[in-house]
């Protein structure tokens, strides 16, 4: 169905709150560098401000995400249905809401990365936000899908920056792999309780590039209709 400039001025509306939404989440993600940093350096006084700046992005997101529901009409003017736009947002709001709960992880044990896990940890994390921004790449071509009436050339555009979005996360599942083989070989000199921590802190990071997957994959479901 061909995008009228009444479906226009009446359907973008959703759309770009959509983006609105995913480029505040992503924000939380970015602040996990410095957060992390700070945790390296033992300096938990810049971990604490990090980490309330990742709660305040994330009621900035909630905020977002609660106004689309409550003004989200039940009729849309667009080739999308409306359970689309909230599935789609409840995803997204998963990645400000992921960030938070791993910034709060750390921070209530005050953990410390074991030095022989060091690089692949900072791997795993540049590799779980680089998947978040690789769903935000495709949520910022949502206007040009709108344009093109959702088919034509746009629509491979977007199908490939999902593939290299499963890409990511494949490799974040790799680096997960990794991980957690190098903490069973050292877990024996941790506590044991530290242990339980660190392979939960594992998982909470990976778990970003998972939910950056489930937003691709509702992008991908929204494209087939």
């Amino acid at each position: 169905m061909p995008i009228t400039p009444f479906m226009k001025m009446f359907g973008t509306s959703p759309l770009r709150s959509l983006q609105k939404h995913m480029n505040v989440a992503i924000e939380a993600t970015y602040e996990l560098k410095p957060f992390f940093q700070a945790v390296k350096k033992g300096d938990w006084e810049a971990a604490i401000k990090s980490q309330q700046t990742i709660v305040e992005i994330e009621h900035r997101a909630d905020h977002i995400k609660k106004e689309v529901r409550s003004h989200l009409p039940k009729s849309l003017f667009l080739p999308v249905s409306r359970g689309d736009i909230l599935a789609m947002i409840s995803a997204q709001d998963k990645v400000a809401n992921q960030a938070k709960d791993i910034a709060g992880l750390i921070l209530g044990r005050k953990m410390e990365i074991p030095a022989t896990m060091q690089a692949l940890f900072d791997q795993l994390l540049e590799q779980s936000i680089a998947a978040c921004h690789q769903a935000k790449k495709a949520i910022d071509e949502l206007d040009e899908l709108l344009e093109s009436g959702f088919r034509g050339n746009e629509i491979h555009v977007v199908d490939t920056m999902i593939d290299k979005l499963d890409q990511i996360e494949h490799e974040t599942d790799d680096i997960q792999i990794s991980l957690r083989s190098e903490l069973f070989n050292i877990e024996r000199e941790l506590y044991a309780v530290d242990v339980i921590f660190l392979y939960k802190a594992i998982e909470t990071v990976g778990g970003l590039a998972d939910h950056a997957h489930e937003i691709g994959g509702k992008l991908q479901a929204l494209l087939a209709h």
